[in-house]
């Protein structure tokens, strides 16, 4: 008797576990996110039906187990049969499985489907994973921006206190309507990276020297976050994604204010060519530069990563040549994490954190570079 209710309690706890999960699934915040797309709804109903089916495979598995172990009981004077091999007994646990999988695969198949249906899109945007920031541009019209990280060095340091959104903030997010398709095409700068957004059911590799593709459409308006999947370098962890979904009007006003942004942006750089700094000026724009685009890497102190990472103090780069260490920051240096910034920096940016390099940090040159500089370098190598 009591070896029954031992049974009958161990089969009511894996019964009650099934059945508890199966009804708190949806409200665990441990459960896959529902998101805000089609897609990422039939991801959900998929993952939950092979949930249930997996409950129900364990129901029968341990309510066969239990029951066979109290049946077939020794002190109930069973005995256990020998024998080889039974074809009936192959045959069933050859079929039942392979049922199972493809009631499983059929769902699974017009799902994935799906997902790689890229046709009839509305509109396209191209992202590149670049160490450590995302680059997109939208397709046909003419705007595209950096995409960095926005906490500050100091949250991250622990002397400030984090936001609620740690880690998970950036200066230009992503801006998407909702109610159209949204074709992604998806390459790198660098190393592999992994553009991931739960709420989209969307993660798909950038790879360099390959373009993948992905779709969305979105049904919700909200701010969606996301972060880069795939290892791939120091900081990898502050290659957050966040992008901010609207309703196609206030997209549309949004894109006006974006196209006049860059235009702004390219007269103020145009301008800058023919305007002189003080050494003051532009040491301190170029600290602010050096601090959101260097220091990830050469240390906010310029002491740099042994190893990894060249110093920045004492450098004979930022202490040589001027055209040379213009020529490091503009193309970049080829087989290592030293990317190109001349599409990533403006002329008077570039000029600025060269200046900076060169008598800051322990350094103290006493020359500055101008935005000409720049220009003239770029404009000499053009004509090469």
């Amino acid at each position: 008797m009591k070896s029954l209710q031992l049974v009958l309690r161990q089969l009511s706890r894996v019964l009650l576990v099934c059945f508890t999960a199966s009804a708190y699934a949806q409200e665990s915040a441990f459960n896959m996110t529902q998101g805000v797309t089609n897609i990422s709804e039939q991801v959900y109903d998929l993952h939950m039906l092979i949930f249930y089916i997996c409950c129900a495979i364990a129901i029968v598995v341990f309510g066969v187990m239990f029951y066979s172990m109290y049946h077939h009981r020794k002190s109930k004077g069973a005995v256990a049969a020998h024998f080889h091999e039974s074809t009936k007994v192959e045959v069933i646990w050859t079929v039942i499985p392979i049922v199972i999988l493809v009631l499983m695969a059929i769902p699974a198949t017009k799902t994935l489907v799906a997902m790689e249906d890229t046709s009839q899109s509305d509109l396209t945007v191209k992202i590149t994973g670049s160490q450590w920031k995302w680059h997109y541009s939208y397709f046909g019209e003419e705007v595209e921006f950096f995409s960095l990280l926005a906490t500050s060095q100091k949250a991250i340091d622990g002397i400030e206190e984090k936001g609620a959104h740690y880690l998970l903030e950036v200066d230009n997010p992503l801006v998407l309507p909702i109610n159209r398709k949204i074709r992604f095409l998806m390459t790198s700068d660098d190393v592999i990276h992994s553009w991931w957004v739960p709420d989209f059911a969307v993660k798909k590799d950038t790879i360099p020297g390959f373009i993948n593709e992905t779709w969305t459409r979105i049904d919700k308006p909200g701010v969606y976050r996301g972060q880069c999947a795939e290892l791939c370098g120091r900081a990898h962890g502050f290659m957050p994604i966040v992008v901010h979904a609207m309703e196609e009007d206030q997209y549309e006003q949004w894109l006006v204010a974006k196209k006049a942004e860059i235009a702004q942006a390219k007269q103020e750089a145009a301008a800058s060519l023919t305007a002189s700094l003080s050494m003051e000026e532009l040491v301190e724009i170029g600290e602010k530069v050096y601090l959101e685009r260097c220091s990830v890497c050469h240390q906010v102190n310029g002491a740099g990563i042994p190893g990894a990472f060249p110093a920045i103090t004492g450098s004979k780069v930022a202490t040589g040549d001027k055209n040379e260490h213009i020529n490091v920051v503009v193309n970049g240096r080829a087989g290592t994490a030293m990317q190109s910034f001349a599409n990533q920096l403006t002329d008077r940016e570039i000029a600025a954190v060269l200046t900076y390099q060169r008598n800051a940090l322990g350094n103290s040159v006493g020359d500055s570079v101008q935005a000409a500089d720049v220009n003239q370098f770029k404009a000499s190598k053009e004509g090469q």
